[in-house]
């Protein structure tokens, strides 16, 4: 079974005025503590939101120039038994490289095995399809381009 996992990181910002400049920074940082090595985990904003009026709120929180920035980090894991196994693989994989970040993990979610079926199948109608561009439908476009 393939798992998609949702962690949460706390990320550590230094000499920032605003809360985007810190969420830039935030996103850059763990993008570079996490590659090349991780290249295929998602590096998104964190979503807070008002405990009371439930408005949404920017993930970063700033004092004296330093911030910490939620961010959501996606991976998904191959081959795995169960939901907590796929925790524990995603935890280990981006904690050894995000050092003295904090982690939780937000949710865990199963992903459908059927990609290469989809992939036949679109495959299969593409070459049966009318509305297809040919080469003479493409060329002229590239000319008009070119004049210009």
């Amino acid at each position: 079974m393939d798992c998609r996992v949702v962690v949460e990181a706390a990320v550590p910002v230094y000499d920032v005025q605003t809360a985007d400049e810190a969420v830039r920074i935030a996103i850059s940082k763990t993008g570079e503590m996490l590659n090349p090595d991780l290249n295929y985990v998602e590096i998104e904003m964190g979503s807070q939101a008002c405990s009371d009026c439930g408005a949404s709120q920017t993930p970063a929180f700033i004092a004296a120039d330093e911030g910490l920035v939620a961010l959501e980090l996606e991976m998904t894991v191959f081959n795995v038994e169960h939901d907590e196994h796929a925790t524990r693989i995603a935890r280990k994989e981006i904690g050894q490289r995000l050092e003295n970040i904090p982690l939780e993990v937000l949710e865990v979610e199963q992903v459908e095995g059927d990609d290469d079926e989809a992939s036949t199948e679109v495959e299969d109608g593409a070459d049966d399809s009318d509305d297809a561009p040919g080469e003479d439908d493409v060329l002229p476009e590239f000319d008009e381009l070119l004049d210009e």
